[in-house]
């Protein structure tokens, strides 16, 4: 990602130690809008994707459904076709004492399309608040590194 996901500044070395992940899709049918260009929903799903492969590579597929959005937004910068290929690249970039917060990027064809940030927090099963990350889950997210991409093209 461009230094502007990360605040303008250069990534250090605790940055490249942070997660991330490249996955590779195609805009399907239902992807799409009437115009023929993806819908603007169609980015959510593509970034929970992401996430979903992100935390299975570090060993947190366990957290699915303790994590519920807090925040997303997105810029949306270019249009997407049906049969597009995609890349979302998705890359914590703070792990707070119970927060996540991620950035992405979703690029096409053209270049970038999307770009935005998503924040979810951990929520102990039936709890009404959020809680603080187990120790290990918090190294995990902390230094689980950039993960190998992954293609459903």
């Amino acid at each position: 990602m461009r230094d502007h996901d990360t605040g303008g500044t250069p990534e250090t070395a605790a940055d490249k130690a942070l997660p991330g992940v490249v996955v590779e899709r195609r805009v399907e049918w239902g992807d799409t809008d009437a115009a023929g260009h993806y819908h603007y929903s169609a980015v959510q799903r593509w970034v929970e994707a992401a996430e979903a492969v992100l935390l299975r590579r570090l060993g947190l597929d366990h957290l699915f459904g303790s994590i519920p959005r807090v925040h997303f937004e997105a810029d949306y910068r270019e249009r997407l076709w049906f049969g597009e290929s995609t890349h979302t690249e998705l890359r914590v970039v703070k792990v707070g004492t119970s927060s996540l917060h991620y950035a992405f990027e979703v690029r096409g064809d053209h270049g970038v399309a999307a770009t935005g940030r998503l924040s979810v927090v951990h929520s102990a099963a039936q709890a009404t608040g959020s809680a603080p990350w187990p120790d290990d889950v918090r190294a995990k997210l902390a230094n689980g590194g950039t993960q190998e991409p992954e293609s459903y093209a």
